[in-house]
């Protein structure tokens, strides 16, 4: 896809999804996306053009670090939750409680029974979300082997990406069959009718966002509102006296030549 085709398209998504966000405002809609995957499949930049626009204080990302040594003795579900939206507000959990069933089943970080539990236990924790009145919304973000290892090889030679690589990435490339077996068994066990699974092709990062945010715009039915109109008034600046700029520490202009 040629890049102004692409910018182009972007851009009315975009003005689409402000309309969005401020129908989700209006009417106190609360609303979560799950953005999982594999590694390099791009979740993270349509993530990144999904808020890009939109008002940080309404639409906010969680992307939650490993547990502490506290939260491992929690409920599971017990540290999304208190991510999870006030009415007018939009989540975008940038991986989530499906870590479960994904790097730490593979990884050996939980037991079996705590992973066997979860895959029980999940269907019926989003049965209670949506019946909260919150509107869940699961992205799978896929990509092939060869393009992922060829994003792996950027992130290496690039220093503006190299901190995106991590030696979690080395395992998951090694671990590749594991993680597969582990994606489709979630799939059997979360992809269900009230909450199902949207598989994102992410071998074209262009496409994919655009793909992903087109879907998002579907998935809830909005209006656009009318913004009243505004006239702006005077500025007022009688009996102001700008204080002399050489009493302010500015900072050097390095590009004025």
């Amino acid at each position: 896809m040629d890049k102004r085709s692409y910018e182009k398209e972007l851009k009315r998504l975009q003005t689409e999804l402000v309309a969005l966000q401020e129908w989700i405002k209006q009417e106190g809609l609360k609303v979560v996306v799950l953005f999982e995957g594999r590694d390099a499949a791009g979740k993270g930049g349509a993530i990144k053009r999904i808020t890009e626009k939109l008002n940080p204080r309404h639409c906010k990302v969680a992307a939650l670090p490993a547990p502490s040594d506290r939260e491992k003795t929690q409920w599971y579900f017990q540290r999304y939750v208190a991510h999870l939206p006030c009415a007018g507000e939009m989540v975008l959990f940038d991986r989530s409680w499906y870590n479960r069933a994904g790097v730490e089943h593979v990884m050996g970080f939980c037991t079996e029974p705590e992973y066997n539990d979860f895959l029980r236990a999940c269907p019926e924790f989003e049965r209670m979300l949506i019946r909260s009145g919150i509107t869940l919304i699961k992205y799978w973000f896929s990509v092939s082997d060869e393009v992922q290892e060829q994003r792996f090889l950027e992130r290496l030679s690039d220093p503006l990406k190299r901190w995106k690589f991590s030696p979690m990435d080395l395992e998951s490339r090694s671990r590749w069959q594991l993680y597969s077996q582990a994606k489709d068994r979630m799939f059997d066990h979360t992809d269900t009718r009230h909450s199902p699974w949207f598989v994102i092709d992410g071998n074209d990062k262009k496409k994919a966002r655009l793909n992903c945010i087109r879907h998002l715009l579907t998935q809830i039915s909005y209006q656009k509102i009318d913004y009243p109109e505004i006239n702006l008034p005077p500025l007022d600046s009688r009996g102001y006296v700008r204080p002399p700029e050489e009493e302010q520490n500015r900072v050097k202009d390095a590009y004025s030549d």
